[in-house]
């Protein structure tokens, strides 16, 4: 099944994510309507669940808020695959359950508003009749995730 592709450019921040005066509101479901609020005030009125954020190098860099892979996720974002990740915030999505996935080859081959298809245990993204490579997450990971997140992973060892 085919999903719509939101385009993001280098070094997307953790601020525009989700701004930090957002950040007072008392839970994650009310923070996800000022997804990318800076970059498309639109963003999180148009995106549907199962879409696919895609971006080029340091997505999530700047701050360490947990807050800012909860959004995507509150909102149905399947994934973000980018060039390159901030170390912090690919940490913070597999704590929390939410897929981040490298992939070298895929920004310059989509443009906003375009469709894709993920496979995550195959690792790969088909888009404009192109199947792309990417990082295949490890096993562990993936039941990471499939679990809900490290947290949850980590309950369902110990019971």
């Amino acid at each position: 099944m085919s999903n719509q592709v939101w385009k993001f450019h280098n070094d997307v921040d953790t601020d525009q994510i989700i701004a930090s005066q957002y950040l007072l509101l008392p839970n994650v479901e009310e923070m996800k309507q000022y997804t990318f609020e800076s970059l498309d005030p639109y963003f999180a009125k148009k995106a549907q669940p199962g879409d696919i954020v895609v971006a080029g190098e340091n997505f999530g860099c700047g701050s360490s808020r947990e807050q800012a892979p909860s959004v995507l996720k509150a909102l149905g974002i399947k994934a973000v695959v980018a060039r390159s990740f901030a170390r912090i915030f690919y940490r913070n999505s597999i704590n929390i359950g939410f897929p981040v996935i490298v992939c070298k080859d895929l920004y310059d081959n989509v443009e906003d508003g375009d469709t894709a298809d993920l496979d995550l245990s195959a690792g790969t993204v088909t888009a404009g009749g192109k199947t792309f490579s990417c990082t295949r997450l490890p096993e562990y990971m993936q039941n990471i995730l499939s679990q809900g997140g490290l947290i949850a992973s980590l309950n369902k060892e110990e019971a």
